[in-house]
C-alpha cells in the first residue's frame, strides 16, 4: 500500500515537472513571396549568320581569279569570271543590227507619214528592231552569268579552284560566310519550351573565354523532337566579338521557370515522411503539422508550391522534439533576404 502511494507519488511529481518545464523554445521563419527561377545550362554550336557555297550557273573556263582565302568581301564583288569572248562577239554583232534596224525605222516612218510605204512594212520593221532588243538583253543575261559575284558582304572560306580550270555548275568554287553576326543553335527540354520565344535574351559563354555573351531568339523549331523530347531554338548573337568563332561550342545559360510570387521556406524547415513532405506551422502557440508540395530547390531554400500561405510562420529549428499536441514558443523569427 505505500508503494502504491509512493508511485501516485512519482508520477504527480513527473506531470508538475513537465507542466514547469513550459514550452519548447524554437526559432521561426516568416513566409514571403519572393522571386525565383531555375538555372538550366545547355549547350549550344556557334553557327554564321548566312553560309553559301559559291558556284557557277553554267559551265566555263576561269580567266579571272580576284579573291584570296580568308579575306573579307564586299557584296557584289566580282569572285570569278569565265570566258565570255563568244558571247561578247555576239552582243556586239546584235548591236551593230540594232543600230542598222533603229535607222530604218526611223526612215520609214518618214515614208510612212508621207504614204511611200505601207503601215504593214513598217510595223515589221519596228517588230525586228523590238527581236534585236530582247536577243541582246538575252546575251547580256548569259554575259552576266559568267560573273560569279559575292551575294553579300562576307568572309571567302578556302579555295577550291586554280586560275584556267574548267568549271560546272556541280563544283563548289568557295564558301561565303557573314560574319557580321553569329547565330546560336541549342536545344531545351520540353518542360520549358513554353517558356521561350522570339525575343528571349539567352547568355552563353565559349569555351576558352573570358566573358559572357548575349543572343536574342530569332524563332524555335515547329515542334519538339520525338527522339530526344527536346525544342530546337535559334539566336541571333550581335556585334561580332574576337572571342566567337563559327563553329565553337557555347554553354548556354538559361533563367527558366521564373515566379516573382514563390514562396520559398529553408530546406530544414521540410520534413520528409514517407510519401509525402512536411512543415510545422506556428498557430498561436501550438504546432499544427501541414503537408506542403515543393517545387524548385537551391542550396538552401526549397519553393512551396501548395499547403503554405505568405505570412505563416513555420518552424526551422527543433523539429524532432516538437509533437502535434506540443506548446511551443518562437525565440527568433527570420526572414528571406
Amino acid at each position: 500500500m505505500l508503494c502504491g502511494c509512493e508511485a501516485k507519488k512519482e508520477g504527480s511529481g513527473s506531470a508538475v515537472s513537465q507542466r514547469a518545464r513550459g514550452p519548447i523554445s524554437v526559432e521561426g521563419f516568416v513566409v514571403q513571396p519572393s522571386s525565383v527561377s531555375e538555372d538550366v545550362e545547355v549547350s549550344g554550336t556557334l553557327l554564321p549568320s548566312e553560309t553559301t557555297q559559291i558556284r557557277a550557273e553554267v559551265s566555263g573556263r576561269i580567266t579571272q581569279l580576284n579573291f584570296s582565302e580568308g579575306t573579307i568581301v564586299p557584296k557584289d564583288f566580282l569572285l570569278v569570271k569565265l570566258f565570255d569572248q563568244d558571247l561578247q562577239a555576239q552582243l556586239r554583232k546584235l548591236e551593230v543590227q540594232l543600230q542598222i534596224a533603229t535607222k530604218t525605222v526611223q526612215r520609214q516612218r518618214e515614208l510612212l507619214a508621207i504614204k511611200g510605204i505601207s503601215q504593214q512594212d513598217f510595223d515589221l520593221s519596228a517588230l525586228n528592231v523590238d527581236n534585236l532588243k530582247a536577243d541582246i538583253q538575252t546575251i547580256k543575261i548569259s554575259i552576266s552569268k559568267t560573273e560569279i559575284r559575292a551575294p553579300y558582304e562576307g568572309q571567302i572560306g578556302l579555295r577550291n579552284v586554280s586560275m584556267g580550270a574548267y568549271l560546272s555548275p556541280a563544283d563548289i568554287i568557295t564558301t561565303l560566310r557573314d560574319i557580321k553576326k553569329l547565330k546560336l543553335e541549342f536545344s531545351v527540354p520540353e518542360k520549358y519550351a513554353k517558356n521561350i520565344s522570339k525575343g528571349y535574351i539567352v547568355k552563353f559563354k565559349v569555351d576558352g573565354g573570358k566573358k559572357m555573351h548575349e543572343a536574342v531568339v530569332l524563332a524555335t523549331e515547329g515542334n519538339v523532337d520525338q527522339n530526344t523530347r527536346t525544342l530546337k531554338i535559334r539566336a541571333i548573337v550581335p556585334g561580332n566579338d574576337a572571342e566567337l568563332v563559327p563553329g565553337i561550342f557555347a554553354k548556354v545559360n538559361l533563367q527558366l521557370g521564373q515566379d516573382s510570387l514563390a514562396l520559398m521556406v529553408p530546406s530544414q524547415a521540410l520534413i520528409p515522411q514517407a510519401r509525402n513532405k512536411q512543415v510545422i506551422i506556428f498557430r498561436k502557440d501550438s504546432a499544427q503539422f501541414t503537408v506542403v508540395e515543393t517545387g524548385l530547390r537551391d542550396s538552401a531554400y526549397v519553393q512551396i508550391l501548395k499547403g503554405l500561405h505568405a505570412g505563416d510562420t513555420i518552424v526551422t529549428t527543433g523539429l524532432m522534439a516538437v509533437r502535434p499536441t506540443t506548446k511551443i514558443k518562437i525565440s527568433k523569427v527570420n526572414r528571406l533576404h
